[in-house]
């Protein structure tokens, strides 16, 4: 057994040097194998995706790892196998037989034709089988519009650089993504061909090709993790900017830590992705759009601060402001000013009291007898009630109670009328004088009061400007997330294969 296997072996190495001189002999790789030269070569063309090494969005150049597949008859390459025995298979370099012109159309490379000359496998039918591998660098229309939600077609177009359809027929076979080594940044969704042919001005005869189309999807996980998440969350922290009582004093304070955080945000987006292509695309779109919102969230604060520290001398709210901020929008916010059940504009009558004041919100101090008034005034909360009873030249005067409900620091002030008698001239003179401090201190709280109720006006106009902010920031940023973010063709599909 062993020295068969020895004898056969040892007799194959004259066979396959004599076969290769018969068949080199009389051979012109110029020339075109065919038995009949009026008809078409045909030559079955493919390929193997091994890698995608890069994709290049700038320069719009796909960079990839190919191992063609061509495969062929050629009638001057066969013989008998029985004559030879041994010898199943020969190879031979591209300078020894005919091999067809086939190029990458839309190579990007220096050279064109990026592809190893690899052996020829060759059998006893004449069918050659011819595998270059290559690093081929392709052009690609790269779209960033949906980025980083996009799906990117790159095409590779083969075809023969010198012969027609009618010469030599291309076919497409499926092109072979076993042995594809995923990428980190994109997804291969598939290779899909097609085979075209081409008419030209010039030439009657079609030009065919075949045309294989990578299909990549971009992995979004990191794009999502440290772009838009981050723009999402310091949209939402804006309208925090809303919901903080314009009394702390930071209100521009976190407006301005959010601008802070959004720049650095948007600088490491450009610093990452503009430097390699100008991304006029979905997550532009968006960035756009969170950086106007925070740039009115800065406008809307400092009307709000503008309306609650307004001072209440500088002049009464515009009567179209009252209408539109304290009516309108203050009912359809659902919101009321604080004791807004009872009326704001007309204390309650003391009991104790001889008159009630219906007609004025307050009533002036007599200064002449047979006159009589009540008097109000507001000092946070604390209601002072002042009466006078009729002065006469009859009865000495006598003054009416001041009374405080909540403080104790105002007494009551009733001089009885043995005193007034026995005081005569001076004692009237001492009232007149006491009574004029009365009305001094009686203006003093009504024009504070009269500067409280101005200056809750504006701090309520404050209010109800905060909360439409609040509801109307809200609804844009869900708008402008779901709309924009939403709008890719595959950002479903994305998300759930990337997050889920």
């Amino acid at each position: 057994h062993y020295i068969h296997v020895f004898l056969s072996v040892s007799v194959q190495g004259p066979y396959q040097r004599t076969l290769l001189k018969n068949l080199l002999k009389d051979y012109n790789r110029m020339e075109r194998p065919v038995a009949n030269d009026s008809q078409p070569l045909t030559v079955f063309v493919s390929m193997s995706l091994i890698q995608i090494m890069d994709v290049d969005e700038k320069n719009q150049v796909l960079t990839s790892n190919i191992w063609l597949n061509m495969h062929w008859y050629d009638h001057y390459l066969q013989w008998n196998q029985s004559e030879y025995p041994g010898v199943k298979n020969l190879r031979f370099t591209t300078d020894q037989v005919w091999t067809p012109d086939i190029l990458l159309y839309n190579s990007a490379d220096d050279k064109f034709d990026s592809t190893f000359k690899s052996n020829i496998i060759v059998n006893s039918s004449g069918y050659c089988n011819y595998l270059p591998p290559g690093i081929f660098m392709s052009t690609c229309n790269v779209d960033v519009r949906w980025f980083p939600f996009d799906i990117q077609k790159c095409e590779l177009k083969l075809g023969s650089w010198t012969f027609d359809g009618w010469l030599l027929d291309l076919q497409m076979n499926e092109a072979d993504i076993s042995g594809y080594m995923p990428n980190g940044e994109w997804d291969l969704v598939g290779v899909p061909g097609t085979r075209n042919e081409l008419y030209y001005d010039c030439c009657k005869e079609p030009y065919p090709d075949v045309t294989f189309v990578v299909t990549i999807r971009r992995r979004t996980l990191y794009y999502a993790l440290n772009l838009l998440v981050p723009c999402v969350l310091l949209s939402s922290m804006t309208l925090l900017i809303f919901l903080l009582p314009a009394d702390s004093g930071e209100k521009i304070s976190l407006v301005f830590l959010i601008t802070v955080l959004l720049s650095l945000t948007v600088f490491m987006f450009m610093h990452s992705i503009i430097s390699s292509f100008l991304p006029v695309s979905l997550s532009g779109q968006y960035f756009a759009s969170i950086m106007i919102i925070v740039g009115m969230s800065v406008i809307a604060t400092v009307v709000v601060l503008q309306y609650h520290h307004h001072d209440p001398n500088g002049g009464n709210m515009p009567k179209w402001v009252q209408v539109v901020l304290l009516q309108w929008v203050a009912w359809f916010l659902r919101m009321k000013r604080p004791g807004e059940s009872e009326d704001p504009e007309r204390p309650p009558c003391a009991p104790h009291l001889r008159r009630c004041s219906s007609g004025s919100q307050s009533g002036s101090l007599p200064n002449a007898p047979g006159s009589a008034s009540t008097n109000s005034a507001n000092n946070n909360g604390n209601l002072l009630y002042i009466g006078f009873s009729s002065l006469d030249e009859a009865s000495p005067p006598s003054f009416g109670r001041l009374q405080s409900a909540t403080s104790p620091a105002l007494t009551v002030l009733q001089p009885s009328a043995a005193s007034h008698s026995q005081s005569g001239g001076n004692g009237l003179s001492k009232h007149s004088a006491i009574l004029e401090e009365v009305r001094f201190v009686a203006d003093r709280f009504r024009g504070q009061d009269e500067n409280d109720s101005v200056s809750e006006q504006w701090k309520f106009a404050a209010a109800v400007i905060d909360r439409l902010c609040l509801v109307a920031f809200s609804v844009f940023n869900i708008i402008c997330t779901i709309s924009i973010l939403m709008a890719a063709p595959n950002f479903v599909e994305a998300v759930s294969k990337d997050f889920i």
